[in-house]
C-alpha cells in the first residue's frame, strides 16, 4: 500500500515537474530566487524531449509500482486522469520535438523580459 502511495505522489510530483518546466519562468519574473530551481528544470525538460532521454521518474515509479505488486496502471484516479497528461496517446518523436521548442520558446521569451527588467532597474 505505501509503494502505491508513493508511485502515486510520484505521477502527481512528475506533472507538478512538467508544469513547473514549461511555465516555471513566469514564477521567476515574480521571484528572482527561482531562477537557480528553473533554469536548470527547463534546460532537463528541453533535453529529455530533443534526445528522448528516459526520466528517472519514471523508472522509481515503476520500481514502486512493481514493489507494490502492481503490474500496471489500474483504475486508479491518478492513472487515469494524470498520466495520459504526462504521456498523451500517439507521442511521437516528432511530436517530442515540437514540445522541447515550445518549452525552449516560453522560456526564451519569458527570461528574455527578465533580463530587460533587470537592465531597467540599473539605469
Amino acid at each position: 500500500m505505501l509503494y502505491r502511495i508513493a508511485a502515486d505522489g510520484l505521477v502527481l510530483f512528475h506533472l507538478a515537474f512538467i508544469v513547473f518546466v514549461l511555465f516555471g519562468g513566469l514564477l521567476v519574473l515574480k521571484w528572482r530566487r527561482l531562477i537557480g530551481w528553473h533554469l536548470p528544470a527547463a534546460a532537463w525538460g528541453v533535453a529529455v524531449e530533443m534526445f528522448h532521454l528516459p526520466c528517472p521518474l519514471t523508472h522509481w515509479e515503476n520500481l514502486m509500482r512493481h514493489a507494490a505488486g502492481e503490474t500496471g496502471y489500474g483504475g486508479g484516479f491518478i492513472e487515469h486522469y494524470v498520466w495520459p497528461i504526462i504521456y498523451p496517446a500517439g507521442l511521437t518523436p516528432d511530436i517530442q520535438l515540437w514540445l522541447a521548442g515550445v518549452v525552449l520558446l516560453v522560456n526564451v521569451l519569458v527570461y528574455l523580459r527578465v533580463i530587460r527588467q533587470r537592465k531597467g532597474r540599473r539605469r
